[in-house]
């Protein structure tokens, strides 16, 4: 074994240790308040962003571009791991995250505006992510230097990911649906590493989103209100 994976070993020994009695209410079952769809990027501390330590409180699925979709012979549909918590165990809040300096939009923009080659892995997913950040590509404003034009197409790719889940027949009417960008990188204003409000429910109107939601105003901020 190389001695990464050993030392993952060790600091899950104090992970286990600290955490021993707090799986005694969940060793049956489980109702996690809220399914979060993350970007996989080593960099996106995705359970620990939240500042979570409850077992059974976040229901966490990753794939590189916080992706809400898998294609299927019916077409594309919610993907299983964001529908499972909500189809079978009560979960009524879908949290939609992206990151700033994302690769997987990155590669997307790289592909629809010149060449890049991937993997066929890596292609499906990139594949999946082509037709909705296509127009956003095409309605970028003038000017903009490639680190802003991903960044902004982070956005855009949320707002797409939201809106595959609310326009879904499989979600329910009664869940909540937010999308928002894990900043470590000093894009928005506030401190690195902090989460930024940019859709809820669909809405993506910065000061109706403040007025709406007066808990949260100070997190909610975006960078593009196309």
């Amino acid at each position: 074994m190389k001695q990464a994976f050993v030392d993952l070993l060790r600091d899950n020994a104090a992970h286990a240790d600290e955490f021993r009695s707090l799986f005694d209410d969940v060793q049956e079952s489980q109702r996690p308040e809220v399914v979060a769809v993350c970007c996989s990027d080593s960099r996106v501390l995705q359970d620990h962003m939240w500042g979570n330590e409850r077992p059974g409180q976040v229901f966490t699925a990753s794939n590189i571009g916080n992706r809400v979709s898998q294609r299927t012979e019916r077409g594309e549909v919610v993907s299983g791991d964001v529908l499972y918590p909500i189809a079978h165990t009560g979960t009524e809040t879908a949290v939609v995250t992206g990151h700033t300096g994302c690769g997987a939009v990155t590669a997307t923009y790289q592909a629809l505006t010149g060449d890049l080659s991937e993997p066929p892995g890596i292609e499906h997913c990139l594949s999946l992510l082509k037709p909705r950040l296509e127009p956003g590509v095409a309605a970028l404003p003038d000017g903009l230097d490639d680190e802003t034009a991903v960044n902004h197409l982070v956005e855009y790719n949320v707002d797409r990911q939201v809106e595959f889940l609310m326009e879904s027949d499989t979600i329910p009417d009664s869940v909540e649906v937010i999308g928002v960008v894990y900043d470590f990188q000093d894009v928005y204003s506030g401190e690195r590493g902090e989460i930024h409000v940019v859709n809820v429910n669909g809405e993506t109107d910065v000061e109706r989103l403040r007025r709406d939601n007066a808990a949260a105003a100070s997190r909610i901020d975006r960078l593009w209100e196309y």
